[in-house]
């Protein structure tokens, strides 16, 4: 069944407490998957490559999850790629192409802030690419995606998701702080005049991309805590998945302390 916004549930959260505990248990956790893929813990077998890929509303927290997710890990051992609008060179090209050198190998990691999919959002809904130009693009994502996912590429792609109330309030509170004001712009508060046709986008892009080799999450993330819990722990599971698809066993995990 396809994934649609409704499917978060906004009111989920997590006590500071719980969070920080449940929060360092996923890391860990995600810690000695990611040893294992990357042939470091285990047989020593190179475990298929893990691509992430980050979308959501603006402010939804897409950095802050970002940042919990490669905390515990090696800078070695991860990519994190961060994708604005394409260049005037980029846009000479398909527009799958500029993402291709940020993607992993056997045995490597990638997480992707903004991806591939600005095609049927941003660039639908602001007019950057024609009707037939982000039509196309579903199709071609699909194949995209199908021809990584049968290399054995491990794709977990991740929508957060907050409500417009919650958007704007935390647009104002960047607003207020000096340290994080440089996150806001006129444009943010532009789009978010469009947020209707932004969820219409949105739900066609789930309609026409949430396939079983690359499914669609969507991240309740009302609660910052709740969200980036949820994120390493989608991240975790979709990995042990990958492994056994592969005839892997995931490594044993103990949480320190237990």
């Amino acid at each position: 069944m396809t994934v649609t916004l409704a499917d978060a549930d906004l009111s989920l959260a997590l006590g500071h407490e719980e969070g920080e505990r449940k929060l360092a248990e996923a890391q860990q956790r995600l810690l000695a998957l990611r040893l294992q893929l990357g042939g470091l813990l285990g047989d020593g077998r190179l475990g298929p490559p893990l691509c992430i890929l980050f979308e959501g509303w603006d402010a939804s927290g897409k950095g802050g999850a970002i940042r919990r997710l490669v905390a515990p890990l090696d800078p070695r051992h991860v990519r994190v790629r961060e994708f604005a609008a394409p260049s005037d060179v980029e846009k000479r090209h398909h527009f799958l192409l500029r993402f291709t050198s940020s993607l992993p190998g056997w045995g490597g990691m990638a997480v992707l802030d903004r991806s591939w999919y600005g095609r049927v959002l941003v660039e639908r809904v602001e007019g950057f690419a024609t009707e037939a130009e982000w039509t196309r693009g579903y199709d071609d994502v699909v194949a995209f995606e199908h021809m990584l996912a049968g290399d054995g590429m491990i794709i977990v792609k991740l929508w957060l998701h907050i409500s417009d109330k919650e958007q704007e309030k935390r647009f104002k509170a960047r607003e207020k702080d000096p340290l994080k004001q440089w996150k806001l712009t006129d444009e943010d508060w532009r789009n978010r005049k469009k947020r209707p046709e932004y969820e219409a986008a949105v739900e066609q892009m789930f309609a026409r991309t949430d396939r079983p080799e690359a499914p669609w999450t969507v991240i309740p993330a009302e609660s910052k805590r709740y969200a980036r819990v949820a994120v390493v722990e989608t991240v975790c599971d979709a990995i042990e998945t990958g492994l056994r698809a592969h005839a892997i066993d995931p490594v044993a995990f103990v949480a320190e302390g237990k």
